[in-house]
């Protein structure tokens, strides 16, 4: 019987987007007075990435615990953060953990590689997409057409 993977496409997310990262991370420090939001802003932007960070860090663990859940059982999770969205996980790393990472590091340059990696994500999504519909059917498609893809939608919902 097929069986869920941990991964997913992360593998793929990450083969392009930790590159990108970290060239934009050196551009940073190579050139600061272009890639940063400005060096009397640190503080405050230090700060905000922090408080991000933690709470992406929370989101983290809590929807990863729910997925271990879903994967041991075999069973398809549509709880927790998954209400929301059907991909919390990349949701926490494309839309708070890499802005964290920006603000931390004061570079608004770091902002485009959720860009970057959102585009991958779009690319391979559906392969995961494919895997849920073959082993839940119409509990999946059910699901999938009442909640948003990555970014919580209140007006998804029917």
């Amino acid at each position: 019987m097929e069986r869920l993977s941990f991964l997913g496409i992360g593998p793929k997310i990450a083969r392009i987007a930790l590159p990108y990262l970290a060239v934009t991370i050196a551009l940073t420090y190579l050139y600061p007075a272009v890639f940063t939001f400005g060096r009397f802003l640190e503080f405050p932007l230090m700060v905000s990435g922090f408080t991000v960070m933690v709470i992406a860090l929370v989101f983290y663990v809590s929807t990863v615990r729910l997925m271990l859940k879903g994967i041991r059982s075999n069973k398809l999770v549509t709880g927790g953060a998954y209400r929301l969205c059907r991909n919390p996980l990349y949701a926490v790393f494309l839309l708070f953990m890499i802005p964290a990472l920006a603000l931390l590091l004061n570079s608004w340059i770091i902002l485009t590689t959720s860009i970057a990696g959102y585009l991958v994500f779009r690319k391979y999504i559906y392969l995961e997409e494919e895997q849920l519909e073959r082993l839940f059917g119409d509990e999946y498609r059910n699901y999938r057409n009442k909640t948003s893809l990555i970014c919580p939608n209140p007006f998804h919902r029917k």
